[in-house]
């Protein structure tokens, strides 16, 4: 398995900047022994750590992904996983770019730590808890503003694509933001968790309760053996959609025999034929609402 970062073909300048701010490497919890990850190359590609107006004011780190060439593009908001910005993201990143996208990743943890170097989830949830759903909208916002102020971005051209954790973020944002065209959601949590479960957080809302007020069309990609997003879910997401007009004539797609995680190529529950599936209809969703 190759683990050297791309970075290495990066000029000293960029090399320099790009690996300073994240964990480098894979989610230690999450990476599978028998795991070969996609490395894109950096090559022709700006790539870099910036720092985008977060909620309150906090200035967040970023992983940026570009074309060198000139000409202002469609961007994508990377929303992560539990694990934060490791390798995984920013090689997704770089694979937006590589598509003709500017890909921007910001890393909703950082007030309260790093947790893909951590192998305990106890530690990675209590991480992961303390960025509350206003918070992260502050922060999507914060990031929107700092992509529409870039001379490289065509700012009436955004979307937003999230995996996990980041899954449940582009359905939210999707319905909390007019500046953004198109989601992409990768197997996001659609339904409040139990009472004290994880990520249980008190009056905050979940995608079957925003379905009325989706302002761009949401592509959910989901799994039919995901443990912790039972397809009884996927069918109350479809049953609200549609019970609201679905406005913004979203869909969702499930993958037969896939589980949770099933476009991370570093983990064990990678599916190779459904992560290629979901990435072509990712690009395709975009292009179809006029991003990129």
């Amino acid at each position: 398995m190759r683990l050297d970062t791309p970075e290495g073909n990066l000029p000293p300048s960029r090399r320099s900047i790009a690996g300073a701010l994240f964990f480098s490497g894979y989610a230690a919890a999450s990476l599978s022994a028998c795991a070969s990850p996609v490395q894109t190359p950096a090559d022709e590609l700006i790539v870099e750590d910036v720092h985008v107006p977060g909620a309150g004011g906090y200035s967040l780190p970023a992983y940026l992904a570009r074309p060198s060439g000139q000409g202002a593009r469609g961007a994508v908001i990377v929303v992560n996983e539990i694990f934060g910005i490791h390798d995984y993201i920013k090689d997704v990143c770089r694979r937006f770019a590589r598509a003709g996208y500017v890909a921007l990743a910001p890393d909703y943890f950082d007030r309260a730590g790093d947790p893909a170097p951590l192998t305990d989830f106890a530690e990675i949830r209590a991480i992961v808890a303390t960025a509350t759903h206003e918070q992260v909208m502050g922060d999507t916002a914060g990031a929107l503003d700092w992509l529409a102020r870039q001379r490289f971005v065509n700012s009436t051209q955004f979307a937003i694509t999230g995996f996990c954790w980041g899954g449940a973020v582009t359905w939210m944002a999707a319905a909390r933001f007019a500046q953004i065209k198109a989601g992409v959601a990768w197997y996001g949590r659609l339904t409040p968790p139990a009472a004290g479960g994880f990520g249980a957080e008190a009056g905050r809302p979940w995608p079957v309760n925003v379905a009325a007020d989706l302002k761009a069309p949401v592509l959910g990609l989901y799994a039919e053996n995901d443990s912790g997003i039972p397809l009884s879910t996927v069918e109350e997401m479809r049953a609200a959609l549609a019970a609201a007009g679905n406005p913004k004539g979203s869909e969702i797609v499930v993958y037969p025999g896939a589980q949770h995680g099933f476009h991370a190529d570093y983990r064990a529950s990678y599916d190779a034929a459904a992560a290629a599936d979901g990435w072509a209809r990712c690009l395709a969703w975009f292009r179809a609402n006029g991003v990129g």
